[in-house]
């Protein structure tokens, strides 16, 4: 289905509506369940609204105007330094769970490149408007967006999100199952040939963090 929302980049006001969008997507999947049980949407919303700050310095969030839909990526051109006070903003919103994210995060990171990369960490209609058109129009825009440089693009998807990114130019690589957990799927889309996208420098090794789509 096709879309009209008008797609934008999100502003530093838009940070909590951003990760409270994620958090109502990401809650009632099995990785929301297996991160922290049904109740504690807000843990969710809370440790979200912490990449999404970082995110904002290192890489960029777009959103829909009506902010059903949002993409959270990381510009991993060269090593980024992990948000401020990380471990301790985690143990405090996350408090019994931070152990599910640190393992999260550590799966994921193991199966990321090494090499410069675009990271689309996040992907998340609200489930309001999924099925509107609007996910397919956010990743239009993203695929516009990372044709203009000549680098790698990876992301994380759950089972049923690996067919419409397909349609997208990324490719399946070898799935991650988390202990007494969900199955993700890891997916590469690499440049175009003939790309006119400007080069990053290639030696520098890219830092890696965890990724969500819902």
């Amino acid at each position: 289905m096709e879309s009209n929302a008008r797609i934008r980049a999100a502003r530093w006001t838009d940070k909590d509506a951003v990760a409270a969008l994620i958090a109502d997507a990401l809650y009632a999947t099995p990785l929301g369940q297996w991160l922290v049980p049904a109740t504690r949407r807000r843990v969710l919303a809370d440790v979200l609204l912490i990449w999404v700050e970082h995110a904002l310095f290192f890489g960029d969030v777009h959103i829909t105007d009506d902010l059903t839909a949002a993409a959270v990526g990381f510009h991993r051109y060269r090593p980024i330094p992990p948000p401020a006070n990380y471990r301790i903003r985690l143990a405090d919103t996350a408090g019994g769970h931070a152990g599910r994210f640190d393992l999260l995060e550590s799966r994921l990171s193991a199966r990321q490149p090494t090499e410069p990369h675009y990271h689309l960490a996040v992907f998340a209609v609200h489930p309001d408007a999924q099925k509107a058109g609007r996910g397919a129009a956010l990743l239009t825009h993203h695929r516009a967006r990372i044709d203009r440089v000549d680098l790698p693009s990876w992301t994380t998807t759950f089972t049923d999100g690996q067919q419409l990114l397909a349609r997208y130019g990324y490719t399946p690589r070898p799935a991650i199952t988390l202990p007494d957990g969900p199955t993700l799927h890891p997916m590469r889309r690499n440049p175009p040939r003939g790309s006119s996208g400007v080069p990053i420098n290639p030696s520098r090794t890219a830092d890696n963090r965890w990724d969500l789509h819902a």
